[in-house]
């Protein structure tokens, strides 16, 4: 009896990572599946599947358009297919493209012109980012956002602040000419510049004055265990109820707000990446499904709104990894489409089929990695 207990209650907490996993990356993959089926029937290209998920079908059914709508069995991801398509990564069907009809031809993806492709194939991606900007803007009208003050409460001895002066009650009002309105704001510029120094106004009693602080770049781990390197500079925010406030937004603000807080996403992950291609970053950083269903279940436990927080998030990664020019993401069409332009003519099957092959290999080379580093941080994590 006491077995059956352990392996419900296994399965039990399993349950609590993978259903918030499975809610956040199915409403992240449908919107961007949605921006390329949105566009190609804008463009008059037909699309004859739109899945969730890869494998056996469980359920689908076929719109006024012969769209076949199919929820699969494995769903980590899912596609459209267009007329002309050989699978899911739109790779050309030479035989089926060599006997369609003129008719069959003009509703075709590999046949329309070389904007509409294009445009097709972005749309996915800026889909991705359209939903983060909605979901943030949403969460700040309804929810509203927690503001603390950029106040210094503490600094901590022989810390990066300490050295420069830094003191307790010291208010930070702009770094590197930047306005600084909320401690947020410290922590988001601090973070990307370790090893940098930073020009920092700050506000002392009555009068202003200017310092400048390096900050020390530090490998610590989030309250979800996750492994970050980012900048320090020593310093913890007043939690004086003075210097602690809710904001909502209305809908303009909300919208302007999701667009910066979206903005910040993209350009962290950016920065990441040049990273990671400097030496700077290191790829242990890198996670995959497993850490990010540990993520998901963990942030599912503070409640609705970060989970969906946690969504927009996911989002934005997704919507820039998509965009990287690795044939089989969406950014290796948009690569092969400038091409394309350049020559005047399309790439040829076989040279699109062996740039497929090697994004395909690329991609599971950093599925791996990436599993591997949820391994061993959760064997690290006892």
């Amino acid at each position: 009896m006491s077995f059956l207990n352990e392996m419900w209650g296994a399965g039990w907490s399993a349950g609590a990572y993978v259903v918030p996993f499975l809610f956040v990356l199915t409403i992240v993959v449908f919107f961007h599946e949605l921006g390329h089926f949105l566009v190609a029937r804008w463009t008059g290209v037909k699309v004859e599947t739109f899945s969730i998920g890869f494998g056996p079908e469980i359920f689908g059914f076929n719109d006024r358009h012969d769209t076949r709508w199919r929820l699969a069995a494995i769903p980590l991801g899912g596609y459209v297919k267009f007329s002309g398509d050989e699978n899911a990564a739109s790779a050309p069907d030479a035989e089926t493209l060599d006997h369609m009809t003129p008719e069959e031809r003009r509703s075709s993806f590999y046949f329309a012109p070389l904007p509409a492709r294009a445009a097709i194939v972005a749309a996915g991606p800026i889909a991705n980012f359209l939903l983060a900007i909605v979901i943030f803007a949403g969460l700040f009208t309804l929810v509203g956002r927690t503001v603390i003050d950029a106040r210094i409460g503490s600094v901590d001895p022989s810390s990066a602040a300490a050295e420069a002066g830094l003191q307790p009650g010291d208010l930070v009002l702009e770094i590197d000419g930047h306005k600084i309105s909320s401690f947020s704001d410290v922590q988001r510029a601090v973070e990307i510049s370790a090893d940098r120094p930073l020009r920092i106004t700050l506000e002392r009693g009555n009068e202003q004055r200017e310092i400048t602080a390096t900050p020390k770049l530090k490998e610590i781990k989030d309250p979800f265990g996750n492994k970050l390197r980012i900048g320090l500079l020593g310093v913890r925010p007043s939690v004086e109820p003075q210097n602690v406030r809710l904001e909502k937004y209305g809908p303009i603000d909300a919208v302007v707000a999701g667009v910066k807080e979206t903005w910040y996403i993209l350009d962290r992950t950016v920065k990441f990446i040049g990273g990671l291609m400097t030496g700077r970053e290191s790829a242990d950083q890198l996670s995959g499904p497993i850490g990010i269903a540990k993520m998901s279940g963990d942030v599912a436990k503070l409640g609705f709104a970060s989970l969906i927080s946690m969504a927009a998030l996911l989002s934005v990664s997704i919507g820039f990894l998509n965009l990287l020019p690795i044939p089989v993401l969406d950014g290796g069409h948009l690569l092969f489409f400038a091409v394309e332009a350049l020559r005047g003519r399309p790439l040829s099957p076989r040279a699109q089929e062996i740039g497929m092959r090697v994004g395909l290999a690329l991609i599971l080379l950093l599925m791996v990695l990436a599993t591997k580093n949820d391994i061993f941080n959760r064997l690290s994590l006892g």
